[in-house]
């Protein structure tokens, strides 16, 4: 009779240590999945989540401190693509570095869907893999008046060329077109000073 109940007590032990060790395993494989999630990742998720069409939006915190809120439309290789509020109500297209993102701002829900992780890579779009550089690569090819909101203050122009780290811009007045007549400068910006590119 005794040894009935010391088998059962072992085997019962066996059983508690190896349901502990279990739930050990998948807690530390959950940290590690978990510490591989990139801020992109995490942008992916929210954006990958919610329904088509919606007008749903991320409000940012910019590395000088400001706030936005930013209705995302693309997420590249490091960068987003969206509309933001613009000053009496008109919206704006622009161009965010991730570099240039201080915070986030989510709700518990977002928070939750950003923890999963980014959906399926299997049918990514181009944006997908296309780098800050060759946006404004296009941006410089199209001629297209900019506003940049640099760490130090912000710029209107048009960007001239397009590095791989930096670009030239010719400073002009905001809504101007470019034309040599209106340049008052040209710059050297490195893409790490750019928090925004406004359109």
């Amino acid at each position: 009779m005794r040894w009935d109940n010391l088998f059962d007590d072992l085997e019962g032990q066996l059983e508690q240590e190896l349901t502990a060790e279990e739930v050990d395993l998948r807690a530390e494989e959950e940290r590690l999945r978990l510490g591989r999630l990139s801020l992109r990742d995490r942008l992916v998720a929210v954006h990958a989540r919610e329904p088509r069409h919606s007008s749903y939006s991320l409000k940012v915190q910019l590395a000088d401190g400001s706030h936005l809120d930013i209705g995302p439309r693309a997420i590249g290789k490091d960068w987003l693509s969206g509309d933001l509020a613009g000053e009496h109500g008109r919206a704006a297209q622009c161009v965010l570095p991730l570099s240039a993102i201080a915070s986030l701002v989510l709700t518990r829900e977002q928070v939750t869907r950003t923890l999963d992780g980014p959906l399926d890579d299997a049918n990514r779009s181009l944006s997908t893999r296309l780098t800050l550089s060759f946006v404004l690569r296009d941006l410089c090819r199209r001629r297209s008046s900019v506003e940049l909101r640099l760490r130090s203050g912000i710029l209107f122009g048009t960007i001239d060329r397009v590095g791989r780290d930096h670009l030239d811009l010719a400073e002009h007045e905001a809504g101007s077109a470019r034309r040599e007549s209106v340049v008052t400068r040209y710059r050297v910006i490195p893409f790490d000073q750019v928090l925004l590119v406004r359109l």
